[in-house]
């Protein structure tokens, strides 16, 4: 082969193809990618943005130090919330009160998580250790803050209930004790003419937001009884229409003779026939005093007004010799004839069917006997033979 044709090894016999080089664009800047985004995509990133920049707010408010409690979680606040207070102002009273510690911080949680235009003027109860977030529910009464299950016993005075409340973080027992006391929230309710709502803050469990309302509280209790009172009433219509016509008797006497009957018995089956009682001392025109001489009743008059009655600085608890006689006292029925001034206690549905539907007999004395039961008689020896048998040896 000659030498011109021969190809040297490892030699293309062509020449190589050259690739063709693409020009690379500069990468486009965020604003020109935002411009090409629609409107409504921009809308939705800037949204995403603005809530992640509050998280983000929010959080470092956590990590500076919001509040934590300076006391401990069983101290309550009473708080009277001022209207239109700023983020740093809320803060500011909310650390004056011991409820933060860091009012910066605090004030930066409120600003970034919607402000106080929500916050709810008036009294508040707030408790120490509360997370910020329950502090914005309480202040806001948000229906999703925590709340309690509050169970009222039968027999429980308002100001029983004033403290339980209080105790479980559900509202003051002096906004409670002002609620149920309220001529106009009384009007509105039907209760009035009366000094208060005793009697018809009807007992049973409920659901309560933390740091509600003390009158809404109060308009939920009475709408219960309100119901109570119609299922009860509609039971006996003609037994209701004889106590008005013997003794001019409507629901608040009713319920006066039924709180008598739930802080006296203690069984089911006396309640009826201490009902009896009351009526009988009423009407029997031998019985010529018309005193009841029910011992709670004293008692309640020490609760409700202690400075009225001398006799109520020895007050313990118990009803005295001394609180039954004294006349200084409003709601002795041992000085007074007839009903006290008003319910001395919030009767439940068997006690105030008793009232409702007294049985007819002859009874006009009763005395605990042991047991939680009664011994009933007709006449005073009876009675006195009674009270002797039942006396320890």
């Amino acid at each position: 082969m000659p030498a011109s044709d021969r190809t040297p090894p490892n030699t293309p016999s062509s020449p190589p193809r050259r690739r063709r080089r693409r020009a690379r664009r500069s990468p486009a800047t965020w604003r020109e990618r935002l411009a090409q985004l629609s409107p409504r995509a921009r809308g939705v990133l800037w949204g995403a943005a603005t809530l992640v920049a509050t998280l983000g707010l929010a959080a470092a408010a956590l990590l500076l130090g919001y509040g934590r409690s300076r006391g401990s979680g069983d101290r309550v606040v009473e708080i009277d919330w001022p209207a239109d207070l700023s983020s740093e102002d809320a803060a500011a009273l909310l650390a004056d009160k011991g409820l933060v510690e860091g009012r910066e911080a605090m004030a930066v949680f409120l600003r970034a998580t919607g402000g106080t235009g929500g916050f709810v003027p008036g009294p508040h109860l707030l408790f120490a250790g509360a997370s910020p977030w329950e502090l914005r529910s309480l202040l806001g009464r948000s229906l999703f803050r925590p709340s309690a299950r509050v169970t009222i016993p039968e027999g429980w005075t308002r100001f029983d209930i004033a403290a339980r409340l209080e105790k479980l973080r559900v509202a003051s027992r002096a906004g409670f004790l002002a609620a149920s006391a309220d001529p106009a929230l009384l009007g509105e309710l039907r209760v009035a003419p009366a000094e208060s709502a005793e009697g018809y803050l009807f007992p049973a469990t409920y659901e309560l937001g933390l740091d509600s309302d003390p009158r809404e509280i109060v308009r939920r209790l009475v709408g219960e009884a309100d119901k109570r009172w119609e299922t009860l009433s509609a039971r006996h219509p003609e037994s209701a229409a004889r106590l008005s016509g013997a003794l001019g008797w409507g629901r608040r006497e009713v319920i006066t003779v039924a709180s008598m009957i739930e802080k006296e018995a203690a069984v089911d089956e006396d309640r009826p026939l201490i009902a009896s009682v009351f009526v009988n001392r009423l009407l029997d025109p031998e019985f010529k005093t018309h005193r009841l001489q029910s011992d709670p009743t004293s008692s309640y008059g020490c609760i409700a007004w202690p400075s009225e009655a001398p006799s109520c600085a020895e007050f313990a608890g118990k009803p005295t010799p001394a609180m039954n006689r004294d006349p200084r006292n409003r709601y002795s029925t041992y000085t007074h004839p007839g009903l006290p001034p008003g319910p001395i206690a919030n009767p439940g549905a068997k006690s105030i069917e008793a009232a409702l539907a007294p049985p007819v007999t002859r009874f006009l004395y009763f005395v605990a006997t042991g047991g939680g039961r009664h011994t009933f008689s007709e006449t005073y020896d009876a009675h006195n033979d009674a009270v002797q048998r039942g006396r320890p040896p």
